[in-house]
């Protein structure tokens, strides 16, 4: 196994120059440095807390926009807490740090390369959006909502409730998939399997009506019934929104025990597969 070490060598010239970029560091100034880390580091969960308290508080059509100012807030304290730090314990002028910032980056560079480059994308997902706080995304195989957005990562809440963190550097290797785009309504989609002879008029009713009766159907956005043929079945599709995105799971069982019962009463009729081969 080949280990690679990196070393940085600072000649003299950069010594001068890194003790003239820090100042004297005493007592105090450590006592304050671990007081701002300390007010940052509960300052972001009291302010995670009311904004999510805030959040079911408003009227719905609100709720994911108060959501999606989580980021900015955590940025803005962390970003004040590290201005203050560099402050506190640098001696900050055009002199002193403009030649040092090539030696520092390629430092941190080298360090902290992955980090930094979760760090860059979260930043540049900020003001593109692939996604935010209430959305509902699928990145590779992990599909939930997006409950957190940090500098780092992201972490969403899948449908059988775990928590999966994915850091934002997956933005430059993974396509993502997002249902609504920082709307209330996600599109939900389900199919249905009938025999080439079922009565298709009575299928489409039943389907409709099941969407349009449910109490948790959006009626102001369209309800769509398509189908298309396969050599073994016909495929219905049901493409309908929920008034709220998080009511997705709870709204397709909704649908599909009421229209199965349907079926059922009317006697359509499922396809039946050819026998699978074990050979």
């Amino acid at each position: 196994m080949l280990i690679n070490i990196y070393l940085f060598q600072i000649n003299p010239t950069d010594s001068e120059k890194i003790s003239r970029l820090i100042g004297d560091i005493t007592f105090g100034k450590v006592f304050q440095g671990f007081l701002l880390i300390f007010v940052a580091y509960w300052g972001q969960i009291i302010i995670e807390k009311i904004i999510n308290w805030l959040a079911e508080k408003v009227p719905l059509k609100y709720r994911l926009k108060v959501k999606q100012s989580l980021p900015f807030w955590r940025a803005f304290i962390f970003g004040l807490v590290g201005v203050l730090l560099m402050n506190l314990f640098l001696n900050l002028s055009a002199n002193n740090i403009l030649p040092l910032t090539g030696t520092i980056a390629v430092a941190l560079g080298f360090a902290f390369k992955d980090y930094a480059s979760s760090v860059i994308a979260g930043i540049l997902a900020l003001f593109e959006t692939p996604y935010q706080v209430g959305d509902r995304i699928k990145i590779g195989d992990d599909y939930g909502e997006v409950i957190s957005y940090g500098l780092r990562a992201i972490m969403i809440q899948t449908p059988d409730d775990n928590i999966v963190t994915i850091p934002h550097n997956k933005l430059w290797s993974e396509s993502v998939i997002n249902a609504n785009k920082g709307s209330l309504e996600a599109q939900t989609v389900i199919s249905f399997y009938f025999n080439h002879d079922v009565d298709i008029e009575r299928v489409f009713y039943i389907l409709y009506r099941v969407a349009q009766t449910s109490k948790y159907t959006q009626l102001n956005l369209p309800i769509l019934v398509v189908m298309e043929e396969k050599p073994w079945a016909t495929h219905f599709k049901l493409k309908c929104y929920p008034i709220d995105a998080r009511d997705e799971f709870i709204y397709q069982t909704d649908l599909v025990r009421r229209a199965k019962r349907y079926f059922h009463r009317d006697n359509l009729p499922y396809p039946l597969l050819p026998p699978l081969n074990h050979s």
